[in-house]
């Protein structure tokens, strides 16, 4: 089927598509990266309306790896996924509140300045690197799920090589942030989202009637094949529902408030309300988009059935491509293509900013250095394009060893990168002790996740069958809150107490 004229025709169209969208990003990046210098690249000159900044971050948390596994998931976990998402709101209250007030009064670029006010310089590069190892990782993951279903159902069949493939995407994406950095990403965001939420609405809505059912009767067939369970009540599974809601609140905490790409689209926000508005609103919009994701994985599920795909038969990532382009005219095609790669250009565009702002402010000191701002800027295009080589070499290499559906994945990652994280917040907000060997912070930054490691493995040996889900993360943070208290005294006590 993928050589006949009909194909062939959708993958000319798919290709036409995409040289016409990446103008689109370009002639944003032109239109917002005039007069540009390096305040404009990190922080947007502070001038970024607060409701696009809220809109574009959509696309950004969702990315292509939520547009194909968590409809796929829904084969295999049902809509337990949704106990991570109600989690999400608590998560999103405790950044609004607790987390951006900070941020804002301490006026800060990297975010993870403030554990160097509050420990030391140890602490504050341990927060940077774990946070470039999280983002690098996890960014990667979810540029390659884009690059992954491109090269499968489009470019393979021209024999271009995955290697080329990659490098054409990293390219244009290095090339569209260079310059404006975010408050680029800020705008190109908002056309991504637009994309991937367009690209979500018609997948509902044009499966159905390609089925000739109503939505009523399409739910009703996703109930009763036992697809719609969103509670699972079984206290040793890793989806046991409180281990989702626990781990969703967590999850956001770490990966959206104590993450610097995320983090700097707030910042770049006039002011602090105006920066809560956006948390608030942002927070809404994604609990109703991600039911909207999880209905898409009961419709693909239903179709499949009608249709007789056997969906045990292949990886869950694959379920949505394959429908999309072997099963539903080339106009579906076209359409998830299109919401795939504004996923994935959203997802990768403000970790290179973010990634190239930590390593500029937290590592090299950029800003203290005394260079012309010709030279900064030169200095800071130079770690851009490496991050960018970083990026393309951890897709190639993540190509090889894809086995699993992606999001499971990424928020194993998770569980283990940003523990640390975790827990070097938590005790600099809620404790009032001062950290007497700083020195020894990246040692059990180090050891808490290696802990979390073993407890995993053999969790069902030590632990009478109970699995770790996404929990994993909060003992990851408490582990390292607990060590973090070893090392450190009331304010006011002596060394000799």
């Amino acid at each position: 089927m993928y050589f006949c004229p009909k194909f062939f025709n959708m993958q000319i169209a798919i290709f036409i598509s995409l040289v016409v969208y990446t103008f689109m990003l370009f002639l944003i990046m032109w239109l917002t990266s005039r007069k540009a210098n390096n305040e404009t690249y990190f922080v947007g000159n502070r001038r970024s309306p607060w409701f696009v900044v809220a809109y574009g971050m959509i696309g950004a948390s969702l990315s292509g790896v939520t547009l194909l596994s968590v409809p796929g998931y829904v084969y295999t976990t049902q809509f337990t996924y949704y106990g991570i998402v109600i989690g999400y709101v608590a998560g999103y209250a405790v950044i609004a509140k607790i987390l951006l007030p900070l941020y804002y009064r301490l006026n800060l670029t990297s975010i993870y300045s403030y554990l160097e006010q509050r420990f030391g310089v140890a602490s504050y590069k341990t927060g940077s690197f774990f946070f470039i190892l999280s983002r690098l990782i996890g960014s990667a993951l979810r540029m390659y799920i884009m690059i992954y279903v491109l090269q499968e159902f489009v470019f393979r069949h021209w024999h271009i090589p995955v290697t080329i493939t990659a490098s054409l995407f990293v390219v244009v994406i290095l090339l569209y942030t260079l310059k404006g950095g975010i408050k680029t990403i800020v705008w190109t965001d908002t056309l991504q989202t637009t994309f991937l939420l367009c690209a979500l609405v018609f997948m509902i809505i044009f499966i159905p009637k390609e089925m000739n059912v109503s939505f009523g009767q399409l739910f009703n067939e996703i109930q009763a094949g036992g697809y719609s369970k969103v509670f699972n009540l079984d206290l040793r599974d890793h989806n046991f529902f409180l281990k989702q809601i626990l781990g969703g609140v967590f999850i956001t905490i770490t990966m959206t408030g104590l993450d610097q790409d995320m983090m700097q689209k707030n910042l770049s926000c006039k002011n602090l309300k105006d920066a809560q508005r956006n948390m608030f609103t942002f927070s809404g919009i994604l609990v109703l988009v991600n039911a909207l994701f999880l209905l898409l994985g009961g419709t693909m599920i239903i179709y499949a059935l009608h249709h007789g795909i056997d969906l045990a038969a292949m990886k869950t990532d694959r379920i949505l491509p394959t429908i999309a382009f072997e099963y539903l005219p080339p106009i579906a095609g076209i359409v998830f293509v299109l919401g795939l790669v504004a996923a994935g250009y959203s997802s990768a565009d403000g970790t290179l900013a973010a990634l190239t702002t930590v390593i500029c402010v937290d590592f090299i000191g950029l800003n203290k250095m005394n260079k012309s701002e010709k030279e900064k800027i030169n200095i800071r295009r130079a770690i851009h394009v490496l991050i960018g080589l970083l990026f393309l070499m951890i897709v190639l290499l993540f190509s090889r060893y894809h086995d699993d559906a992606l999001i499971r994945i990424i928020f194993q990652i998770a569980s283990y990168t940003y523990g640390p994280l975790l827990g070097l917040y938590t005790f600099g907000l809620f404790t009032k002790r001062k950290i007497t060997a700083d020195i020894l912070v990246p040692v059990f930054a180090c050891l808490s996740p290696l802990i979390c490691l073993l407890l995993n493995k053999y969790s069902k040996r030590l632990f009478w069958g109970y699995e770790f889900g996404f929990e994993l993360l909060l003992i990851n943070g408490l582990l390292m809150f607990i060590f973090l208290w070893f090392i450190s005294k009331k304010k006011g006590e002596n060394n000799n107490d």
